[in-house]
């Protein structure tokens, strides 16, 4: 790996975007993103995947650079469709995925976080979608991701006059869900992160499944999906013990 780092602390697995100066997203690095996914879905240790930038930035968008190498549309289209499958295995993925945005996330940045399940932010930070500004527009599901987020009037907003949004504006339009003070984003993202360790591993990936039903408008769908899963996990070990600890007053101790 030369963009990206990761280490387990507890049942936490800390992957750090490691690109300086702006952690810009090259085809190379969205390789990589797949490749520790491959790496983090087989370790049973891990149970929650925390996601941060080195530096000033968590990603302040694709690595332009590599955009004058390219010289066919279809070269284009293939970089942009690599870049949309791993964002949505990240979002379909069974373990929960956490974006601890600082400085900026702008343009493929920004897409990489709304491929996360739960985006924590910096009053600062800078979020936003600024292709248009290049004559381009996103390519790894951003126009998509950002309207089912947000809403289409304020996706429309955004991606058309290119202006980035706040970290707490972010979080009042809901494109994050909760903003801090800058010395305090990381440790309130681990907290975060270690509080939904300890909850099932089998119930956790359940309810990311579910939530996928939700993408696409799938309602019932999803409603005849989740009576099924309800069932599976009702009769696990997991809920088993949730039950008892729950009765006795205890923390549960779930081995998935």
């Amino acid at each position: 790996m030369e963009n990206l780092s990761w280490t387990l602390e507890g049942k936490v697995a800390h992957v750090t975007i490691q690109r300086p100066p702006a952690n810009a997203l090259a085809s190379g690095l969205i390789r990589e993103i797949d490749a520790v996914l491959d790496e983090l879905e087989g370790n049973p240790e891990v149970r929650v995947i925390l996601i941060k930038g080195e530096g000033r930035f968590f990603s302040a968008g694709a690595d332009i650079k590599e955009f004058t190498t390219i010289e066919t549309g279809e070269e284009f289209s293939q970089l942009a469709k690599k870049g949309q499958d791993v964002f949505e295995r990240m979002e379909n993925f069974s373990k929960p995925i956490i974006a601890a945005i600082h400085g900026a996330a702008l343009g493929g940045g920004l897409e990489l976080a709304m491929g996360c399940h739960i985006r924590l932010v910096t009053e600062n930070a800078k979020l936003g979608l600024p292709e248009l500004q290049l004559g381009l527009v996103p390519g790894f599901a951003g126009s998509q991701r950002l309207p089912k987020l947000v809403g289409r009037a304020k996706a429309a907003e955004m991606l058309l006059t290119s202006e980035p949004i706040s970290g707490t504006e972010a979080v009042q339009w809901g494109l994050a869900n909760k903003a801090y003070k800058e010395e305090e984003l990381f440790a309130k993202a681990e907290e975060m992160a270690n509080t939904i360790a300890k909850k099932s591993p089998g119930a956790m990936k359940a309810a990311i499944e579910l939530l996928s039903y939700t993408k696409d408008d799938r309602f019932y769908e999803g409603v005849m999906r989740e009576s099924d899963l309800f069932g599976d996990v009702f009769v696990s070990d997991d809920a088993k013990e949730g039950i008892s600890a729950f009765i006795e007053k205890r923390e549960p101790d779930f081995k998935g």
